[in-house]
């Protein structure tokens, strides 16, 4: 039986995450030769010895996706390498700051997740949409929280960042679509298996006792399926986004909260 992304050649961008490591390892599986992109080389290597291991492709890159130079000699060298790129993922944490009032953050805790998030979204996307129009089609995603869709306080810089980020993924779909290139987005949250003490500090130092068993209740009574996303199934529905079974899928958001988000 044909695999899900038989031959495709992917790069994704923050391969080494929690969300992007599950997404490189499925599409792996699913036949993809993988470009696993991002700034720390050993988070990288485990994912790739994962998929080794497991008899997939993958191949290592330290990028910095906030800088144009670095994410366009290394998409180049992936062309070289590999003929063309099928599909682009980005996935690189953008410096999201959670936890505080809107009326009490300063002017870079709002900002910086909102320009990090534009600005590499827009350089990852830029460069695989221009090489993606020459030869008919490719696909470009990204994975946002859904927080441009709500209203829940002390989310801080993440809302905006996420609506800036989705906006430009509606105009690049409705510009690039005459080429044959889909641009879809994601949206998951709480995907537990991704979230550790050390990360979600980070976020929020807030929740520096955070308890992943005692988050997941309390978002899961949340949600209308009751229960929250497992990675498993984010990086199955991205696998069927990046494919050409969803070939009639562009310019919007796909929605894996389990109903966290309506609509």
């Amino acid at each position: 039986m044909t695999q899900l992304l038989q031959d495709k050649n992917i790069i994704i961008y923050g391969a080494g995450g929690g969300i992007g490591g599950g997404a490189a390892r499925t599409f792996a599986k699913e036949g993809a030769r993988v470009f696993l992109a991002g700034r720390t080389r050993e988070s990288l290597e485990a994912v790739a010895a994962d998929i080794t291991a497991e008899g997939g492709r993958a191949e290592i890159d330290r990028v910095d996706a906030l800088d144009e130079r670095s994410v366009e000699e290394h998409f180049q060298t992936v062309v070289a390498r590999a003929g063309g790129v099928d599909v682009s993922l980005n996935l690189i944490t953008r410096g999201d700051v959670q936890g505080v009032p809107l009326v009490e953050m300063s002017a870079k805790d709002l900002t910086t997740a909102v320009m990090n998030g534009l600005l590499t979204n827009f350089l990852t996307a830029r460069v695989a949409a221009r090489h993606m129009a020459t030869r008919g089609g490719g696909v470009v995603m990204t994975v946002t929280s859904g927080s441009s869709r709500g209203t829940a306080p002390m989310m801080g810089s993440t809302g905006p960042a996420d609506a800036a980020v989705e906006a430009f993924l509606r105009y690049l779909a409705a510009e690039t679509g005459p080429s044959g290139v889909r641009v879809v987005g994601l949206h998951t949250a709480g995907v537990i298996e991704t979230m550790t003490r050390e990360k979600v500090a980070e976020v929020n130092e807030g929740m520096s006792d955070f308890d992943p068993e005692e988050f997941e209740r309390m978002m899961a009574g949340m949600t209308m399926l009751g229960r929250m996303p497992r990675l498993a199934q984010v990086a199955d529905t991205l696998a069927f986004l990046a494919s050409d079974r969803a070939a009639g899928i562009t310019g919007t958001i796909v929605n894996v909260t389990c109903g966290l988000v309506a609509g």
